[in-house]
């Protein structure tokens, strides 16, 4: 298949393309360039009708006063889409999980969550549409995440998201999944707004962020090894409990004993805000071991209950901490970790001791979902922050402004 363009001269005549153009005829556009691969040709011209879409959109999205975005994320093993209005009300939100599917493997397989993704897709975005009764027209952009996560299931979310904003004429709009959690906040919680601290964690990563406006963060503590959702996931696996960890963790810790073993925390030093999870893994483990070559029979329930603590009991000082120096009104909680109800309970106890009102999205918006994806990309809809069709894939996307 071959493409040709042809100079018409205003926007909705400029290019006109030709399917299954002679190849003599190939090239002869624009540029005038001969022997142009297809590829390459398809390239091009997605940059230039991305281009035009976006300047052409400039001067109104400002002006509505409802915008309507549709939003893709498959990060991971979800396969979500969602249409969200103005960023904070929620029309439709569909989840397609693959967890029964994993749980044969005790964990994620890529290459799995990557074929089930392209499988999927296309229904779930068709549902929420229906979902949300809403026309095509009414669409004002299409949002995608674009990473951190699996390059794999990221390129699925991302190749269908500019397919639809190309076809559709739409502008793109490109989301980090580490500010889309944070932007979960925003939906159930209306009167919510920047400035504040919000502790993202999850399965592949454990954050502080300093939420200084929309659109703008630092960064003020990372894990340095395992993130607090992965250590879920490797504990629970001894444990013999099964996949995902968390929330089976969380249930066998709710009939056991937090006080039974005095596992580690890892502070790392008194001046930083970093976590490390690593230790307390390694500890848990080697418990388990020793009682093994013991003979000891080993409390399920109370290990469960002990590491959590451990873990929980980290997490909160941190945020207090970090909440503290920026001297801040709200602490926030984000990530399928923050689903955990140990953490939130705790959390809880340490804002009110300390005057802080905390808030934390519903169990549905901690776990991956595009309705947070739709949150992240409204602001940045209305600064005209759109991306074109050279958007890729970036598997170890930092979060940045």
């Amino acid at each position: 298949m071959f493409f040709w363009l042809v100079n018409k001269g205003s926007f909705t005549e400029k290019w006109r393309i030709f399917f299954d153009a002679p190849e003599d005829r190939v090239g002869h556009g624009r540029n005038g360039l001969d022997n142009l691969q297809s590829e390459k040709y398809l390239w091009l011209l997605n940059n230039e009708i991305y281009s035009s879409i976006i300047s052409s959109g400039k001067l109104e999205e400002n002006m509505k006063d409802k915008v309507k975005i549709l939003a893709i994320e498959s990060s991971c093993d979800e396969t979500a889409a969602a249409v969200v209005e103005n960023g904070r009300n929620v029309l439709s939100n569909v989840i397609l999980s693959q967890i029964e599917i994993h749980k044969e493997f005790g964990g994620v397989v890529p290459e799995v969550a990557s074929r089930k993704h392209i499988e999927n897709i296309n229904d779930v975005v068709e549902k929420a549409l229906k979902d949300a009764n809403v026309k095509l027209e009414e669409i004002d952009a299409v949002a995608v995440t674009y990473g951190p996560g699996l390059v794999g299931a990221l390129l699925v979310g991302i190749n269908f998201a500019k397919g639809l904003a190309y076809g559709w004429k739409k502008p793109l709009i490109a989301v980090n999944h580490i500010e889309g959690h944070i932007n979960s906040n925003y939906i159930e919680n209306k009167n919510l707004q920047p400035p504040f601290v919000c502790l993202v964690a999850s399965g592949g990563h454990t954050h502080l962020v300093y939420v200084e406006d929309y659109g703008k963060y630092e960064v003020l503590g990372v894990t340095r090894d395992d993130a607090a959702g992965e250590a879920f996931d490797k504990v629970a696996r001894a444990l013999g409990l099964g996949y995902p960890g968390g929330p089976l963790i969380d249930k066998a810790a709710k009939a056991g004993n937090k006080k039974a073993i005095k596992f580690p925390r890892a502070i790392i030093d008194d001046e930083s805000l970093d976590f490390s999870f690593s230790g307390l893994k390694s500890a848990v483990l080697n418990y388990l071991h020793n009682s093994q070559q013991k003979n000891e029979k080993v409390i399920i329930e109370d290990v469960a209950a002990s590491f959590q603590e451990a873990v929980v009991e980290v997490l909160v000082m941190k945020t207090i901490k970090a909440a503290k120096q920026k001297n801040l009104k709200y602490v926030a909680l984000a990530g399928g970790v923050a689903s955990n109800s140990r953490l939130r309970e705790k959390l809880q106890e340490e804002c009110h001791k300390y005057n802080y009102e905390f808030v934390k999205p519903s169990s549905i918006l901690c776990t991956d979902n595009a309705a947070m994806i739709g949150c992240a990309a409204y602001y940045k809809y209305m600064k005209n922050l759109f991306a074109d069709g050279s958007l890729n894939a970036i598997p170890n996307l930092e979060l940045a402004n």
